[in-house]
């Protein structure tokens, strides 16, 4: 590593040392040790242009170590990303400041993700690279040849998730992924060797990778690594030997450096010994000369990048721009459009996963941007429109992935893929098992991308398989999460209209809660898309003035629908109101709320899933649903066994009269 080199790393590790002392609390110890990596792929590897910070053919970087997050806003500082100030590297870890404690998406250009829950940074990275498969497959390596960079750290591969992700991604022989692990070798509460004793090296290989190895503060070893890294044909994994908080007398290579400022004897002892004399986040003008330098080194490739798009033939263009701007096909919108009319129509009898299914596959070939597949539930979770190429590693241009037994794999894979762009990704598995995948919506939520669970079997409906499959708890804790838009249609009508809002939805994640059990067709016109607005009257009270309201979802409203039948039979005029998303209805007007939550004198919610969040929905009301986990049986008896019945929902809503 030349001198100027060093200095241009010791930067990183200086900036990284004041924020922290000024913040009073982060983790210069990881920044310090991976410097001389970073430097190293950012001065010579990685294709990016600061000033360009989207363009799309550019390499990914994740730095799934978030806690040194320093390191990233350094680099991005240095390389002279817009909205990295200086000044914002002084307000680390303050609020709405751009440098938070942990990297956010969205904060500044060049966090390519949200990372912090360790091992999270790295399965989105096999997204991203799943999704320049796809596109360089479907367009060519003229318009989509990029490779994603991750540093992930000791804590990331003892995170589960990993062992999915890097199976996933050794299977799919994703060659343009390379994995940088800090190979440190301390943790916060001391030497990895308390915990974990794993062989790495064998791990990777063991799930069909490429593992090189170099010492982390060498600069020849580096570099040889990264160069070879990029010839082969899987997957690599560099383990970069390192010492945590590199240059600290007393706190090197101890848990120390991990997790807390050094402290300003320490931070000055530091600076000493690695040879830097600039004061607190002064950065000599060699030094920001030479990283201006590195982060205008890809505006050739990218002017070339231009010129390609813009020499491509007139479809070619026009379907690349189409996917990477995002926006649902009007071909695609015509096609659900229609779909949905023609089961107002019909009013077929047919399980809501089903329902999905067939939503799905009237979008599908209008819509070649999205990607799917299931966690090995294919046959089960209706994500497979009939005909749809595998993607695999013999053919990248498939649209369905075999994500394998996997959900929190796959949730991450998918929220990787939709950061990558130019792909909408959806994913199955059964409503209970989004309990795996919980972390992943939970950031896709935080992000505020698009992703699209689908999540069947979603009651005690399911049947015979019995409560440790039974959701009960689940749709609650689904919609306790902010920004995550739960949808549970009642119908083929609302299937399909909860498929367009969940697609047309630019800014979150959503969840599809589908049935294993056939249901009545309820909905006989589908002018508007009432399931936008959260929740709507289906059926009005007659004669007279409603004295009982029924609010429900999902397959319960046919049952809420039976009940009114027999309330009106003993003169209750009745009126039953669908509620598919309650996130969506809690954004309507305080007068469309009022319209729909009425004045009955008597207010009942029917759901096959525990009661939080009713109450905060509607106001005080009697509940018929779950107080306790289900039971393996057939449908049927479950619902009478757990009292989930017509008749029980009208005896419930005549006991509030």
């Amino acid at each position: 590593m030349s001198d100027r080199e060093k200095l241009a790393a010791n930067a990183l590790r200086a900036l990284a040392i004041d924020a922290v002392e000024a913040a009073k609390s982060g983790h210069p110890g990881m920044p310090m040790g991976m410097a001389d990596v970073a430097t190293a792929l950012f001065a010579r590897h990685l294709k990016f242009e600061a000033a360009s910070p989207d363009w799309f053919d550019r390499d990914r970087f994740v730095l799934s170590a978030g806690h040194g997050s320093m390191l990233l806003y350094g680099l991005l500082h240095l390389c002279g990303y817009p909205d990295m100030t200086l000044d914002e590297l002084k307000r680390f870890r303050q609020l709405n400041s751009r440098t938070a404690g942990h990297p956010e998406y969205g904060h500044a250009p060049g966090i390519e993700t949200t990372t912090g829950p360790l091992g999270q940074g790295l399965a989105n990275a096999v997204g991203m690279a799943m999704a320049e498969a796809h596109l360089a497959a479907r367009f060519g390596a003229e318009l989509c040849d990029h490779r994603t960079w991750v540093i992930a750290g000791d804590g990331c591969l003892m995170e589960g998730v990993s062992h999915e992700a890097i199976a996933l991604a050794g299977a799919l022989k994703l060659k343009k992924l390379i994995v940088l692990w800090d190979d440190n070798s301390i943790s916060i509460d001391g030497p990895v060797s308390l915990a974990d004793r794993t062989d790495q090296k064998k791990r990777f290989e063991a799930a069909g990778w490429r593992v090189l190895a170099c010492d982390g503060h060498d600069a020849a070893s580096i570099e040889a690594a990264l160069t070879d890294a990029k010839t082969s044909d899987r997957p690599v994994m560099i383990a970069c030997k390192t010492i945590i908080g590199f240059g600290a007398p007393k706190k090197a290579g101890t848990k120390s450096a991990h997790g807390e400022p050094l402290g300003p004897e320490e931070a000055a002892a530091a600076k000493a010994a690695l040879g830097w004399t600039a004061g607190p986040f002064e950065i000599p003008e060699d030094v920001r000369a030479f990283w201006s330098e590195v982060g205008k080194r890809g505006l050739s490739e990218r002017k070339a990048w231009e010129q390609r798009l813009a020499s491509a033939g007139g479809e070619t263009q026009r379907a690349f721009l189409e996917a990477v701007e995002g926006d649902v096909p009007e071909a695609a919108q015509e096609a659900l459009a229609a779909h949905t009319r023609k089961m107002a129509e019909t009013k077929p009898a047919m399980a809501t996963r089903a329902s999905s299914g067939a939503a799905l596959e009237a979008i599908f070939a209008a819509y070649p941007a999205l990607i799917g597949g299931s966690a090995d539930l294919t046959g089960s979770v209706n994500t497979l429109v009939k005909g749809t190429p595998v993607y695999s590693a013999e053919d990248y241009g498939g649209r369905y992935v075999h994500f394998g037994v996997r959900e929190h794999g796959m949730a991450a894979a998918m929220n990787g893929l939709a950061l990558h762009g130019g792909v909408v990704p959806y994913g199955g598995t059964f409503l209970v098992f989004s309990d795996y995948s919980r972390p992943s919506i939970r950031l896709a939520a935080l992000m505020g991308i698009r992703v699209v669970h689908v999540l069947t079997h979603d009651s005690i409906g399911l049947g015979e398989d019995g409560p440790t499959h039974q959701p009960v708890e689940h749709l609650a804790a689904l919609r306790a999460i902010p920004n995550l838009h739960v949808f549970r249609p009642c119908d083929a009508v609302e299937a399909a209209e909860c498929w367009a809002l969940a697609l047309a939805r630019r800014d979150g994640p959503s969840a599809l809660a589908l049935s294993r059990q056939a249901t009545p067709g309820l909905r006989g016109e589908a002018k508007d898309n009432l399931s936008a607005r959260g929740a709507y009257e289906l059926l009005p009270a007659t004669g007279g003035e409603a004295r009982v309201s029924l609010f429900s979802t999902g397959t319960e409203v046919a049952i809420a629908v039976a009940a009114r039948d027999l309330l009106q039979k003993e003169g209750l005029p009745t009126r039953v109101v669908s509620a598919p998303c309650f996130a969506l209805f809690e954004e309507q007007d305080e007068d469309y709320v009022a319209s729909v939550i009425g004045e009955a004198e008597s207010i009942v919610a029917v759901e096959a899933g525990v009661s939080q969040g009713w109450a905060d929905l509607i106001g005080p009301c009697g509940f018929v649903g779950m107080w306790s986990f289900g039971a393996s049986a057939p449908a049927k008896d479950a619902y009478r066994h757990f009292g989930i019945t017509a008749e029980d929902v009208a005896a419930a809503a005549k006991e509030l009269l």
